[in-house]
């Protein structure tokens, strides 16, 4: 089943994405999360497209070394029909691993990438979608090494306010994954979703994000609390805490991984 799972998220990437109207938190720092990829500042005038790039890297040596990046980027097209959605994370992590006989090895204990796209059709009433959602991971020390999942469904706007808005989606998908013990699992699932955005200040965001999606053998949920501050026009500093957990793992690996970050975020 890879194959056309892998097709499904192309043909979401070539029609389109985003649940949230593009103008909601005009002056904001760019939201960027599993439900809502997408930044929220205002597309300028004249232009539809929308881009964010995101980077952060810790290296420490002395009694413990190592080397840890991890990145992002999301560009978003605004259409008067649809709204597009493209994004792709990375992240690593090097240990620096002193040996028995005294030396040195580098270790890589960490290597997640995700592709992920989503096509939104504008509905009559604002704030109303109809989305396709495909996304693919790789995650060579995850309990799932190979996670794809295809979800189709309604995305509506719960609240809408100045300062505060929340988005919810749902709808029934697909899932085909790998376990790092080389198990194959797919099925049908249930796709769940929302977000709350909060604009503190005119230089402060919160976001908070939950994504579920059960199925007969497993449920997956991604969870991400993040909070942005606007350093000048086009760059802003986030601090994120995620949280990715299934429910059928292999015996020797854990249920949920998590993942602390502090990012600079460029848009342009």
């Amino acid at each position: 089943m890879k194959s056309p799972m892998l097709w499904a998220l192309v043909l979401a990437g070539a029609t389109g994405t985003a649940i949230a109207a593009p103008d909601d938190f005009a002056s904001s720092a760019p939201s960027s999360t599993y439900f809502t990829q997408a930044p929220t500042t205002a597309i300028p005038e004249g232009s539809n497209w929308y881009t964010s790039a995101e980077l952060g890297a810790i290296s420490t040596s002395g009694n413990t070394t190592g080397t840890s990046v991890t990145g992002k980027i999301d560009a978003r097209h605004e259409m008067s029909n649809w709204s597009n959605e493209y994004v792709f994370s990375g992240f690593f992590k090097e240990d620096d691993v002193v040996n028995a006989d005294g030396t040195r090895t580098r270790t890589r204990s960490a290597e997640r990438y995700q592709l992920s796209a989503k096509a939104a059709f504008k509905l009559l009433e604002d704030g109303n979608r109809a989305f396709l959602l495909g996304s693919h991971v790789n995650d060579k020390f995850g309990a799932y090494t190979r996670y794809s999942t295809l979800a189709v469904g309604y995305g509506t706007q719960l609240l809408k306010r100045a300062d505060k808005t929340v988005d919810v989606e749902i709808g029934p998908g697909y899932f085909h994954g790998e376990s790092a013990s080389g198990e194959q699992d797919s099925g049908m699932t249930v796709h769940g979703a929302a977000q709350l955005r909060w604009k503190l200040s005119p230089s402060a965001a919160f976001s908070q994000t939950v994504s579920v999606e059960r199925g007969t053998t497993n449920v997956h949920t991604v969870a991400e609390t993040s909070l942005s501050t606007k350093i000048n026009g086009t760059m802003q500093m986030k601090a994120a805490f995620s949280a990715r957990s299934d429910s059928k793992v292999p015996e020797d690996k854990k249920n949920t991984d998590t993942q602390t970050s502090l990012t600079l975020v460029y848009s342009f």
